[in-house]
């Protein structure tokens, strides 16, 4: 596809695009506080609809898998995770849901790979990370990480559902166990790794990986692909990029 300019109609910074799964629509999250659906068909694009709910710039935007819907979460410097659903026409969203578990900037979010069910992680300002799932009568659940980056978490990232050299892990029972793991990355320099032991998060790995010398600013766990072991893509203020 040549590439081609697309017109969001934000009236300050974009800090975060997103493209559904089928690669028909972008998110965009702005400053000006607001979400923008464009609608994309070869070269040419649409306005679909503009997203209001926060009160602040918004940072982040993603798309959950389609299994689930048409919904999308965002995350913003107001302390606000909102979750939204396109209604019975594109350019009709609501709000499914708001959470305001963050006393300060939610700076990151990532959904959980798909076999995990719908669940949602987020990073934030305040030091936690809160990490929220729906059930099946749709109430959604939190479980958090205090003090996980106790200046600040700056990114999340899910790793891949699936254990690293295997197509899937077999538990004690027999049953098909799938990996719940998280990398997060924050304001002390470091990228740390969870793991969802008996409905609570411990670190996965000690001491806490610190291989930058300034802020981290982006984390991101490498898809399995029957890897051997995992991989954690790191990016920093100091203007490295490691892999761990």
């Amino acid at each position: 596809m040549p590439p081609h300019k697309i017109e969001t109609g934000h009236q300050d910074v974009v800090h975060d695009v997103a493209m559904d799964y089928y690669g028909k629509r972008i998110a965009t999250a702005s400053s000006d506080s607001t979400i923008k659906i464009v609608g994309i068909s070869g070269t040419t694009h649409q306005q679909l609809a503009t997203l209001n709910g926060h009160q602040g710039p918004v940072w982040q935007v993603a798309w959950a898998h389609p299994k689930f819907g048409s919904m999308l979460a965002s995350c913003s410097y107001d302390g606000r995770v909102i979750i939204w659903k396109e209604g019975s026409k594109p350019e009709e969203w609501v709000q499914a849901h708001m959470f305001t578990e963050h006393k300060s900037s939610v700076n990151s979010i990532a959904w959980a790979p798909h076999e995990l069910g719908l669940c949602l992680a987020c990073g934030s300002s305040d030091g936690n990370i809160s990490v929220f799932i729906t059930r099946a009568d749709g109430v959604w659940d939190t479980t958090r990480i205090d003090q996980a980056h106790p200046v600040g978490v700056t990114s999340v990232s899910w790793a891949p559902a699936m254990a690293p050299g295997a197509l899937i892990t077999t538990g004690p029972s027999g049953q098909f166990e799938y990996v719940q793991k998280l990398a997060s990355g924050g304001c002390d320099n470091t990228v740390k790794v969870w793991k969802l032991t008996n409905g609570s998060w411990r670190m996965d790995c000690f001491p806490a990986l610190q291989m930058h010398k300034d802020w981290m600013r982006d984390v991101a766990w490498a898809p399995n692909l029957g890897f051997p072991k995992s991989t954690i893509a790191s990016a920093s203020q100091d203007g490295r990029m490691e892999l761990l």
